[in-house]
């Protein structure tokens, strides 16, 4: 049985862990607290770490032994980021570096973020130059460049906006795509900005993705990689989509310039397109869904948390 030790538990983590775990991996989510709405399933348990902690790093790799290492750690808030961009470049570096010398030889997978870009370009693909503008992307920029120096065996993949269910009632904001359906099926208005482009990518299509990268079996994978959407859409249309899945009038729906809404500090285009990623077999027979599929699967399950 290949183990993975995947370094965070946040969204996409317990995702990842549960991709994983069935395809018969043993997994260890490791991250400061307990993952929320997760309980320990087959082939999966939680270690608590502080991975800024060297020392922590190093017990917890040679207690667990893993095959391949995933980093998905925070802190992502963006707006936290951008009020302690300092503390965040600072973070994001030191947990790459010491999981990468914690753990050589487990060709470390680092999940970055399209933050890297300006957003100027509406197809970054990956010979396209970094330029990030704002805190949380600048301290992404910062961890690639630390697991490509200090892990030859490394590899990023850089992910567009990832979305999917989550419970309603987590303390951080969630998703966009939960956020909106959450709000919509209880008769409440909801703000989209017509002028924020992305590329969004179903959180179940990123960890099968990621799966596939760390295979034992299989290639390395390229340095850097692309994980985009099939589709560029702005959170304005996808609200529309969201509406007609649950069921909901669009006249709950309120476009708006981003100027006006929580997304006012995000580049017009956050949006990723891929050279390489089309070589992945992954991809072959089962490409990343477009938002409209994903919207009506998951309808009903919003749908029943109206009536609760």
């Amino acid at each position: 049985m290949p183990r993975a030790l995947i370094v965070g538990s946040g969204f996409l983590g317990r995702a990842l862990a549960d991709t994983l775990a069935a395809d018969g991996w043993g997994v260890a989510l490791a991250s400061r607290n307990s993952p929320r709405h997760w309980g320990r399933s087959r082939g999966q348990t939680w270690l608590p770490l502080d991975a800024v902690d060297r020392e922590a790093c190093l017990r917890t790799v040679e207690g667990f032994a893993p095959d391949r290492t995933v980093l998905v750690h925070g802190p992502s808030d963006v707006t936290w980021c951008e009020r302690h961009p300092v503390r965040a470049w600072k973070l994001h570096g030191a947990i790459t570096a010491n999981i990468a010398l914690a753990a050589p030889g487990t060709r470390p997978l680092l999940i970055s973020t399209d933050s890297v870009f300006d957003g100027t370009d509406q197809h970054p693909t990956e010979a396209t130059p970094v330029h990030p503008v704002s805190g949380y992307g600048r301290a992404k920029v910062n961890a690639e460049r630390v697991l490509h120096t200090t892990a030859r065996d490394g590899s990023v993949l850089r992910v567009s906006l990832v979305y999917g269910y989550e419970f309603p009632n987590t303390d951080k904001w969630l998703n966009f795509f939960s956020a909106c359906a959450h709000r919509l099926v209880r008769g409440r208005t909801f703000l989209a900005p017509t002028d924020q482009w992305t590329t969004p990518v179903h959180v179940d299509d990123v960890a099968r993705v990621a799966g596939a990268l760390l295979e034992p079996g299989a290639p390395a994978p390229p340095p850097l990689l692309h994980l985009g959407g099939p589709e560029r859409v702005s959170r304005a249309a996808w609200a529309g989509t969201i509406a007609d899945a649950v069921g909901a009038p669009r006249s709950l729906l309120r476009a708006v310039p981003r100027a006006e809404s929580r997304y006012a500090s995000r580049p017009e285009n956050t949006c990723l397109s891929s050279t390489f990623l089309r070589d992945v077999p992954a991809l072959r027979d089962r490409p990343p869904r477009r938002v409209r599929e994903v919207a009506w699967d998951l309808a009903p399950m919003f749908q029943a948390e109206s009536h609760l």
